[in-house]
């Protein structure tokens, strides 16, 4: 017998997770799907962590998103008895001509979120682990942190699971008549009714829905790299060093968490990359350019062993911002991705809009919508 549910969602990374569990908080039935599992290395919401932010530059609505997010991130954990973000505060690197700083230290003050602007003395004497070089002035986050990527989306799901939401381990296909999709096609041959279908898959969702979404998504490789700190050193670890960010050079660095080591990713967007086929070996040029940071950021680790490497992928939009919107063919599908490198943290306000949308109670912003995304890459959501 074929089971009907209100709404389906397809992927279970962070996006997913979280719009299932809201749609499940409002009551409907719902069934989450995905190929791999939840948090699976090939998704972008796999991995060890996730860097949670509010500074967005002038971009004021992903500023407002991440303080929801925050907010809501602390509410679940709360309510699982058991936190998954540690709070490490944010420190942003700035030059002397820095549009992107100014901006940022604006729309933080104007939206009331504490902040402390360090000069190039301040940052010396407060972190003498860090090297600045041509770094004169930093921006302080003090409520900023790390999230625990992959514990987060399964406590998610999990959590989902536990209210009734139904969770699935399956390659889907959609079946289709004019204006709505049927219901869903599964590998083991047992079909999936909903009346509404959200296509939140990350990498995948290109794959998925080529005419419409091969354009404005693009994933790409990227890598980030794990050093070893010495034995009863606290100088690599919170709260004595922040999680930094250098926009300039494309990087960004975590203290040491869960001894895993100090965490450098790099941030430039890489090669196309399929999520499903290509290796996760990482490079040598990518490894050379991670020591290469972490000589000139943490100087007193530039012989450190390399403990870990990931290739994970970005599903980058063409200038950062998400895509929300109704699927044009089919009125009961709603296709939600483009988190392009940064949309982690916003899982949470990602599942409250998505939830709003579906309701009718709420509009989607223009700039998520298909018409609001062009097709040439100019990143400008950092």
């Amino acid at each position: 017998m074929r089971k009907s549910f209100d709404v389906a969602v397809i992927g279970a990374g962070v996006f997913g997770a979280w719009i299932a569990y809201s749609l499940r908080r409002t009551r409907r039935s719902v069934v989450l799907i995905d190929t791999y599992g939840a948090g699976h290395t090939r998704a972008s919401s796999g991995g060890e962590s996730r860097v949670l932010r509010m500074g967005y530059g002038s971009e004021k609505i992903y500023t407002q998103w991440a303080m929801r997010s925050l907010y809501l991130w602390k509410q679940f954990f709360s309510e699982i008895g058991r936190s998954l973000l540690i709070k490490t505060g944010i420190l942003w690197m700035g030059k002397t001509e820095d549009p992107l700083i100014d901006a940022t230290t604006t729309t933080l003050k104007s939206l009331g979120i504490p902040t402390q602007i360090l000069s190039r003395n301040d940052l010396e004497l407060t972190y003498p682990q860090l090297g600045f070089d041509s770094i004169v002035r930093g921006v302080y986050e003090p409520d900023g942190g790390v999230l625990l990527a992959r514990q987060a989306v399964e406590a998610v799901v999990n959590k989902a699971v536990q209210i009734g939401t139904e969770c699935r381990l399956s390659l889907v296909r959609p079946l289709t008549e004019k204006g709505k999709i049927v219901f869903l096609s599964t590998e083991d041959g047992t079909p999936i009714n909903a009346e509404t279908f959200v296509v939140a898959c990350g990498s995948w969702l290109p794959k998925m829905f080529p005419e419409q979404v091969k354009q404005r998504i693009q994933p790409t490789r990227q890598e980030v790299f794990f050093f070893g700190c010495p034995a009863d050193d606290r100088r690599f670890t919170t709260p004595e060093m922040p999680t930094w960010i250098d926009f300039h050079d494309g990087v960004y660095g975590l203290p040491n968490l869960e001894s895993r080591g100090c965490k450098i990713g790099l941030d430039r967007h890489g090669p196309s990359f399929d999520p499903d086929t290509d290796e996760r070996t990482v490079c040598s040029r990518a490894l050379d350019e991670a020591r290469n940071t972490l000589t000139r950021r943490i100087p007193s680790l530039k012989h450190a062993p390399l403990l870990d490497a990931r290739v994970c992928s970005y599903a980058n939009t063409w200038n950062g911002d998400f895509l929300i919107d109704r699927h044009p063919d089919f009125n009961n599908v709603w296709l939600v991705g483009g988190g392009s490198g940064h949309g982690f943290k916003h899982g949470p306000a990602v599942g409250e809009h998505v939830t709003h949308l579906i309701e009718g109670s709420k509009p989607n912003e223009k700039r998520f919508t298909l018409a609001g995304h062009g097709t040439v890459r100019r990143r400008a959501i950092f």
